[in-house]
This record gives C-alpha cells, sequence and structure tokens, in this order.
C-alpha cells in the first residue's frame, strides 16, 4: 500500500474544497484495511473513511490519516423464486450497483437512480428518494472495526435506520468501517409511482408497461433537471433535511401558509419540505460572495468560485436562522461535517 503524506482532497469531495489531509491510503480490500489498521503508527490517529466524497463538507484540514474506500465487486449470494440477495463492495458506485441490477431485471432500487456516493455510504445516510429508502430493500452488511480490527455482520434492525440516519451516524460514527453490503431484491418487480413527480412524468409518456428500467430513466431526467453536476458546479446534493414537525405546529402553519408543502407520516407528525422552507425565505438562486443557493434547487449549496468549507457553513447557518425566525423550525444538515 502506498502511505501519502499531506495530499490534497479536493478531487475527492464534490463541492471540491481544496483541503489537505495529514496522510492518505487508498484501500482496495478487507486484507488491505486489515494491515492499515495494524500498524502500530496508525493506531491512534484520527481516522476518516472517504468513498465517494459526495456528502460531506469539509470546514479544514484534516489532522489524521483518511482512507479511500475502494472496495469493489457484485455478486449472488442466494436466490429463490422470487428474491435474489445481491451482495456489492462498499467502494464501488451506488449507481453502478442500481444500473447492474436494472440491467439484470432486479427490482427494488430503480427510484434509487443517479444517487451520488459509494455502496458503502448508502446505509449510513439510509439513502432515499422518489418514494424508496435503502431499508426497504436493505439485508445486512459486513464491515470492520477501526477500534479492534474485529468483523461483524449489522442485520436491518441493528442498523437502526431512519430518515436519514442509521447507527453508523451516531454510536458507531468514526467507528465502523462497512466493507460490503447485501441488498434484497425482487426478481418479478413492481414499480413504485407513489412520488408525485414520477406519477406526472409517466403520465405524459402513456405508457402501456412500465418497467423498472423506464423508471430509472425517468428518475435520472428529473434528478438531471433539478441537481447541478458536481463537475460543473461543486455541491454535495440536498445539504438540509426536510424537518418532521406535529400536527399543531402544522394546522398552524396552514393557516398563514396555504401551500404549505408537505406529506402525513404514519406517527401523525407531518414532514415539511425544506427546500419549500427556503424557498419561502428568499434563499433561492441567492449567492453570497463565493458560495451561493441553487437556483432550480434551494436544498442545494453550491461553491461558486473557490469557496472555503466555513463560507459554505456560513451560509447553511444563515440559512437555518432565517427559517427558525420565520417558521419556527430548526433545519438540520444532511451532509456530514467535518
Amino acid at each position: 500500500m502506498n502511505i501519502k503524506e499531506n495530499i490534497s482532497l479536493k478531487e475527492l469531495n464534490s463541492f471540491h474544497l481544496d483541503v489537505k489531509t495529514k496522510l492518505f491510503v487508498e484501500v482496495f480490500s478487507e486484507d488491505e484495511l486489515r494491515e492499515i489498521l495494524s500498524q502500530e503508527p496508525f493506531c491512534a490517529l484520527p481516522k476518516l473513511i472517504l468513498g465517494g466524497g459526495s456528502n460531506i463538507l469539509f470546514t479544514k484540514d484534516f489532522d489524521g490519516l483518511v482512507i479511500k474506500n475502494s472496495i469493489p465487486g457484485i455478486k449472488v449470494t442466494n436466490e429463490n423464486d422470487r428474491e435474489i440477495y445481491v451482495e456489492a463492495g462498499s467502494g464501488l458506485l451506488w449507481n453502478d450497483l442500481v444500473r447492474f441490477c436494472i440491467k439484470k431485471n432486479y427490482g427494488g432500487i430503480e427510484n434509487l437512480s443517479l444517487i451520488p456516493g459509494t455502496v458503502g455510504a448508502a446505509p449510513i445516510q439510509n439513502i432515499g428518494a422518489y418514494g424508496q429508502e435503502l431499508k426497504d430493500v436493505f439485508y445486512s452488511l459486513k464491515g470492520i472495526s477501526l477500534e479492534d480490527i474485529s468483523t461483524k455482520v449489522y442485520s436491518k434492525n441493528e442498523c437502526e435506520f431512519g430518515y436519514r440516519d442509521s447507527i453508523f451516524k451516531r454510536e458507531l460514527k468514526g467507528r465502523f468501517y462497512i466493507t460490503s453490503v447485501i441488498v434484497k431484491l425482487n426478481k418479478n418487480p413492481e414499480v413504485n409511482l407513489n412520488y408525485s413527480a414520477l406519477k406526472e412524468e409517466f403520465q405524459k409518456l402513456d405508457l402501456k408497461e412500465i418497467r423498472i428500467r423506464d423508471v430509472s430513466e425517468v428518475v435520472c431526467k428529473i434528478r438531471r433537471s433539478k441537481l447541478p453536476n458536481p463537475e460543473d458546479l461543486g455541491n454535495a446534493g440536498s445539504f438540509f433535511k426536510n424537518p418532521e414537525i406535529t400536527e399543531e405546529v402544522y394546522l398552524k402553519l396552514g393557516k398563514e401558509f396555504y401551500d404549505l408543502n408537505s406529506h402525513k407520516l404514519t406517527s401523525g407528525n407531518y414532514k415539511i419540505s425544506a427546500a419549500w422552507l427556503i424557498d419561502k425565505c428568499n434563499w433561492k438562486g441567492k449567492s453570497i460572495g463565493n458560495v451561493g443557493v441553487h437556483a432550480k434547487q434551494p436544498l442545494v449549496l453550491v461553491n461558486l468560485n473557490n469557496a472555503s468549507g466555513i463560507e459554505i457553513l456560513d451560509l447553511s447557518r444563515r440559512i437555518k436562522k432565517s427559517v427558525f425566525e420565520k417558521f419556527g423550525i430548526m433545519l438540520e444538515e444532511e451532509v456530514n461535517l467535518v
């Protein structure tokens, strides 16, 4: 393995922030990971696992060891007449797994097409989009403790999935390295068109039969129309989570805002569109110095011109402050702050 010193991470994070790490290594297997974790000089160092770098905001240089996850591979581990279990290496790009499954007509993750990042990051965030979440098809994952190099398998329940949340963002944050993920997919897929934007697009197409490939293509079309390509404009996708509010707060806001963008949850609470809240505070398309809010999607903060992570963080704090002052709702970041 090649341990590098004082390496720039500018090309390894989607905000394209020019920060450096004290030490850097790229791993392609569990054996390589165990080797680096067992070496005495690195045991006491702070460690950061970096996948696609698409959901992270660096606010400063990292004074430790960045481990770039590049563990590859896709294989079928089990199947029956109805279901198939597909295991993917955690360093594989998430969308490569989606494309593999669509090609084989394995249904369940087509609505998650074009989500950036790696397979290993998917359970950490419990990624979701257009009416699907990873937890809907998740079976198990395997990984290695960064503390004692032991191997552990986590079931769906043990991952404690929530909205853009899991045990790996809380108790196990920075303590566990996911090496592979198994998803349970449908060999006779049924398409999920519960999301309103998907329904509208397919009504325009008026297809006699809708396949998971069609769903993926429409999802990709919608995402490309709304979200900027990080290669062209540095960003990390949705910066904030959609907040959850009580029915009491919902009814109060509904009296003042007739166009309140929300939907009711099974708990009786309501999920409010963070993009709608930000837009109502007149942030959409606004820029401050080197940073700004995207003109088409106010959930997306963008690096306009060699911005620093602190500049992006400051913009996010201003947005949170204005939303709280207007609505009494505190937004929470979806991105990981380092």
